[in-house]
């Protein structure tokens, strides 16, 4: 027969699992939500950029803000919206495909292919990138806090 011991012990493990799984529960029903969210961010920082829209790209960039490059430069938020509206870059095409997104918490981590298409400074250009962003929840706000871009290896 268990003791008085073992029986407070057992009552106490199934209600903190009982606490941890209502816990889980609670940030899986909110992962749909917080998904959604992020994947409308992604499109309007991609519009924003497609359209050198400085004011919605100021309010979705925290500002400690860093970007990496198909170079390997990092550029801080000043010097990514300088590069947004660089009157020598058009951008033609802008689009994000293959979108993942990933829910912890407050961060949400996103991978995904980009292609972009224009001219700097009257010479064409074409990127085909993998890409990661980083989101944050802050004070209820998402924001990007850091990307990367990556060209693939053809091997």
């Amino acid at each position: 027969m268990p003791s008085t011991m073992m029986k407070l012990r057992i009552a106490l493990l199934i209600a903190a699992s009982a606490g941890f799984l209502g816990l889980s529960f609670s940030q899986a029903q909110t992962k749909p939500e917080a998904t959604a969210k992020i994947m409308a961010l992604e499109n309007k920082w991609n519009e924003a950029y497609l359209k050198a829209d400085i004011a919605s790209l100021d309010s979705l960039l925290v500002d400690d803000f860093i970007i990496t490059v198909e170079d390997g430069n990092t550029y801080s938020k000043p010097g990514y919206i300088a590069h947004a509206g660089d009157k020598n870059v058009h951008v033609e095409v802008a689009e994000i495909s293959d979108v993942k997104i990933r829910a912890h918490g407050n961060t949400a981590v996103v991978t995904g292919a980009y292609h972009e298409k224009g001219t700097s400074k009257g010479k064409p250009y074409e990127y085909r990138d993998r890409y990661t962003d980083i989101w944050m929840s802050i004070g209820g706000n998402w924001q990007l806090v850091a990307s990367h871009f990556a060209v693939p290896f053809k091997g």
